[in-house]
């Protein structure tokens, strides 16, 4: 390509439907630039941002610039644009803001390990007008200025570099002939003005979302425009319209995607096609809850003469319907990951392909990527071979089923096909010699309670049920997870760049601080320096009163897991190579996997880019968090409007946080969580023990310590402002240990928890 061609070519590229923000140098490998000119062709797109033609976006990555941007004529906000233009150190970060007005800047530089030590704490007055979420430039003031509160650094917001978002959600209401809207939960302390009564027929106590035109700060009220109006306040469903509209989730497909959708649906005829292997003579089964609409895994399973296992893992061929650079790739990549909200299911590509064409449903001949994986007699891996291949499940299982056959299989001998019954057999028998092999190794299991609420037909909470992780959950769960270990290591062994889940061990720190913790519950522990330390730890504390304080405490020292093409391993799962390859209906990591074993198994090396795999790590992990956020938001607005209701009523809960300024405690058979405030605690003076996570009373000598069990009285509740408050009826002590009963144990970071899909 003539340099001459470079600016037009760029621009084209950029502005394009399906372009996805990158870095300078992958747009340069895109548009073919070679090497010894990328620094000249890195010159082109900083100019064209300071004219205001491109901006740059979060992490560097480049994008088309907002009206205001392109109008401008000057360079857009950047880490690095910012920098140049104030004197003196910066720092880059992510705000929070407190209820009091305050913050708190995250540094970019920051690791996941550090904790909250390295934040930098900003007083009201230096906010600007930061929003929560929003990515700021700060300036460090004089150690002499800091506060006693907040001992740690303290600096001064001097720009906003980048919004998170510009829309919100909040409940309209007028006042003195103007309409204001009080911004749900806690991060604007005042309402916005937004105008002149009725705009978009909006009436008192609607929910309604609007566009925030000038940001709040302390000096000047905030200004928006109503862009929805959702509907009255409380009425059934508006709680997950709000939640939908807050975290800008995705809901209609674009139309090209639905057409795409329907023609996939009209040229697919079930045939075996040249170059898949047919695979429906195999004995093959699928288990999943009572309620699943799609089926996105299958098991076969066979003893071979030689005595070792051959696994069947078959998944859902996604990759078949949804090809690079379509419309439903596009909408696939930019939701990333299915929504699993209390009420209804946000999928990641449509329905037609999730729930029809590529879902494992019995008796139809479906296509899948199958690996096929040989272990040993007593369970070591031997090899693994991958498969584009058809099969054809035998019988839909649930885990309920599976459950009932495991603890009565002779009467299930007349309820299933002779073959099916002895799959069923074996199965268990491997399954739980993986199981075995994985906790030798040091993979980690959190015994947590673990409640799914129960709605009724208008979207209200019913109740609730426990959720129990049962031996027919552990089959799939093990087989899955040696699915994704045996394709990252086949991946790994063809020298592949890959998106892998990852998950960094706790930072020395968060151990030492972990340590100091149970220890102080009475615990001897040996540094807790490895996963074998760790194991024995929480066996130890298993059906003992301080197991759920211990539980917490190690999940919390825990890093987040995410994808990157980095050949990091996975700290909780004992795995040094592991991806994430069984659920392309909901996850879009696995379907860029699924493509790599395409070009496979069709005999041709795949090739990959690791700064396009690092740009798509982040944005698949961005989009998981933000899902997991919206189901936990839901959730709590949910449990809010039903505790409403039980205002007076006592309940038995968990101490789930310690705070100076009270205690969080969770609902043990309604799991809403709620705050015990410091000043209703009229017995004693408390003072906050960071290190043990802990109240200590400074006469009594009484303590409540994260995972106490006590008993609550349901106070207050403001579902506006998304809070709960308990009152403290009593302590239930603490026993002496004992051999109690030990409750179910729960894995929490397994590969492939069978969520319920609507």
């Amino acid at each position: 390509m003539d340099r001459e061609s470079w600016e037009a070519s760029l621009l084209a590229v950029v502005a394009a439907a399906e372009y996805r923000p990158v870095k300078p140098r992958v747009l340069a490998k895109k548009l073919g630039i070679a090497a010894e000119e990328i620094d000249d062709f890195k010159r082109l797109v900083k100019r064209l941002i300071k004219h205001g033609k491109l901006s740059w976006g979060a992490k560097h990555l480049v994008r088309l610039p907002s009206a205001a941007e392109a109008t401008s004529g000057t360079d857009s906000p950047s880490p690095t644009a910012g920098k140049k233009k104030h004197s003196g150190p910066t720092v880059t970060g992510t705000f929070r803001r407190a209820q009091g007005g305050f913050g708190f800047v995250r540094p970019t530089t920051a690791k996941p390990a550090d904790g909250r030590d390295h934040d930098i704490y900003i007083a009201a007055e230096h906010t600007l007008d930061a929003a929560s979420g929003d990515v700021v430039l700060v300036r460090p003031l004089k150690a002499a200025s800091r506060n006693g509160r907040f001992p740690g650094t303290r600096g001064a917001i001097i720009e906003v570099l980048e919004r998170q978002t510009r829309q919100f959600v909040g409940t309209y209401f007028e006042a003195g002939g103007n309409a204001y809207v009080q911004v749900d939960g806690t991060l604007f302390k005042d309402a916005v003005y937004v105008g002149d009564p009725g705009a978009k027929s909006a009436r008192a106590d609607d929910k309604v979302v609007f566009e925030m035109v000038r940001f709040p700060t302390a000096a000047q009220q905030g200004e928006g425009v109503i862009s929805e109006v959702l509907g009255p306040r409380g009425q059934p469903g508006i709680d997950t319209l709000s939640v939908i509209r807050e975290f800008d989730l995705p809901e209609e497909f674009a139309p090209d995607a639905l057409e795409a959708a329907r023609l996939e649906a009209d040229k697919f005829d079930e045939s075996i096609p040249p170059g898949r292997t047919d695979m429906t003579g195999e004995v093959v089964i699928t288990i999943d809850p009572v309620d699943a609409r799609d089926f996105d895994d299958a098991i076969s399973l066979v003893r071979m003469e030689n005595g070792h296992w051959l696994l069947g893992v078959h998944i859902a061929d996604v990759s078949h319907f949804v090809r690079p650079g379509t419309a439903l790739d596009r909408e696939a990549w930019q939701r990333a990951t299915s929504v699993y909200l209390p009420d209804r299911v946000i999928p990641m590509i449509p329905e037609i392909i999730s729930n029809g064409l590529a879902s494992l449903q019995p008796d139809r001949r479906r296509y899948t990527k199958t690996a096929m994986i040989e272990f040993t007699a007593d369970g070591a891996r031997v090899s693994v071979d991958l498969h584009s291949a058809v099969i054809r499940s035998r019988r839909r299982f649930t885990y309920e089923e599976v459950d009932e056959y495991l603890a009565d299989r002779e009467a299930w001998h007349s309820k299933v096909a002779p073959e099916v019954h002895a799959l069923l057999g074996r199965m268990h028998e491997l399954a739980m010699m993986l199981r075995g092999r994985r906790m030798r190794r040091g993979a980690l299991e959190l015994t947590m309670q673990e409640i799914k609420i129960d709605l009724d037909q208008e979207g209200r909470v019913a109740g609730a049920h426990r959720v129990v992780n049962t031996v027919s959950h552990q089959i799939i769960e093990e087989f899955m997870l040696a699915a994704n270990e045996a394709v990252a290591g086949r991946l790994k062994e063809e020298e592949v760049s890959f998106l892998r889940r990852i998950h960094a061990a706790p930072s020395d720190m968060k151990v030492r601080a972990l340590n100091d913790f149970v220890t102080g519950l009475g615990f001897e522990t040996e540094g807790l320096t490895s996963r074998f330390e760790l194991q024995k730890l929480l066996g130890d504390v298993a059906g003992q009163p301080e197991q759920y304080a211990v539980n917490y405490a190690v999940l919390r020292s825990l890093q987040r897991a995410e994808y990157s093409p980095e050949e990091d391993g996975h700290y909780a799962l004992a795995s040094d190579c592991y991806c994430h390859f069984t659920s392309p209906i909901r996850r879009y990591p696995d379907l860029t996997v699924h493509r790599l074993v395409n070009t496979l198994t069709a005999g041709r090396k795949p090739k990959s880019d690791h700064t396009e795999l690092v740009v798509l790590g982040q944005h698949c992990s961005d989009r998981e968090r933000r899902a997991e956020s919206a189901e936990r938001e839901l959730v709590k607005l949910k449990l809010l409007a039903y505790m409403s209701t039980r205002i007076g009523e006592e309940m038995d809960a968990v101490i789930t946080g310690v705070e100076a300024f009270g205690l969080f405690a969770q609902g043990i058979e309604i799991p809403a969580e709620g705050l015990i405030h410091i000043s209703s605690l009229g017995d004693d003076m408390y003072q906050h023990d960071k290190a043990t996570h802990s109240l200590n009373g400074r006469r009594s000598g009484n303590q409540y310590r994260l995972g106490d069990r006590v008993r609550v009285k349901v106070a207050v509740v403001d579902i506006d402002r998304r809070e709960l408050d308990f009152k403290l009826v009593r302590d239930f002590g603490r026993p002496t240990r004992g051999k109690e009963h030990r409750p179910e144990r729960q894995s929490k970071h397994g590969d492939k928890p069978k969520r319920t899909k609507r």
